[in-house]
């Protein structure tokens, strides 16, 4: 199996540590963000990792070589300008055989605990029922960025809520996608915002609903959770 991994991030909240490596390199617990997502790839059956590089390109090929210290095959796309996430996904997809039907792509700033293996179960289910699907999202609760005051029916108050889980779902970064998906991809511009909702509205995108941790290292703070949870497996 063949997973892509868009790798090209600058991380400008993550200065200095960007300064000289793009965020997917930054370290979690001594390890880059990518070498943990290699190895949660490889966990779920990938072989393959392609990953979608761009700004300071060089640091992931110094890293990962050919791959095979890490146990998988390593292979670049490499943009000369920034394409967006979506073109960077469809200038990658060339890489990926055409015997693969299925394949993995994700923002290479995700530490997650969720596997592999159970999105790819939605994903097969949604194959089954549904012929024309073509792409699985893991999705993720929504929880307040800020701490909730809990107030009784005369405005006094009766409590705090840090880190409440909203009623909404977001979107987690980590897809299935059919290898007949390439051409819906732009050349130019983001997946997320031209891809996904014409999916949408025809009916071929599914979602996998996971709460399992999940974090996306945007932040000294996303990096501290994520270091917390890494360093306490």
């Amino acid at each position: 199996m063949f997973a892509l991994i868009l790798a090209g991030g600058k991380g400008e909240r993550l200065r200095p540590l960007t300064d000289t490596l793009p965020k997917p390199m930054v370290p979690v617990c001594g390890k880059p963000i990518l070498e943990h997502q290699v190895g949660w790839l490889k966990e779920g059956g990938v072989t393959d990792v392609v990953f979608l590089a761009g700004y300071r390109s060089e640091a992931i090929k110094d890293y990962f070589g050919d791959g095979s210290a890490f146990g998988v095959n390593a292979h670049y796309s490499v943009e000369d300008s920034p394409m967006g996430r979506g073109g960077a996904i469809k200038m990658g997809f060339p890489v990926v055989p055409e015997t693969e039907d299925t394949v993995a792509v994700l923002n290479g700033d995700i530490i997650t605990a969720e596997t592999l293996e159970n999105l790819s179960v939605r994903h097969n289910e949604c194959l089954t029922s549904n012929s024309a699907h073509l792409a699985t999202i893991m999705a993720v609760p929504m929880v307040s960025p800020y701490g909730l005051v809990d107030m009784d029916e005369a405005d006094t108050v009766t409590g705090f809520r840090e880190k409440v889980e909203m009623e909404h779902w977001i979107n987690g970064g980590i897809y299935l996608f059919q290898r007949s998906i390439a051409a819906e991809f732009p050349d130019l511009g983001d997946h997320e915002t031209e891809t996904f909702p014409r999916l949408a509205r025809a009916g071929q995108l599914a979602a996998f609903k996971s709460r399992s941790f999940w974090r996306s290292v945007d932040s000294f703070k996303d990096l501290r959770e994520a270091e917390d949870y890494v360093g306490g497996r």
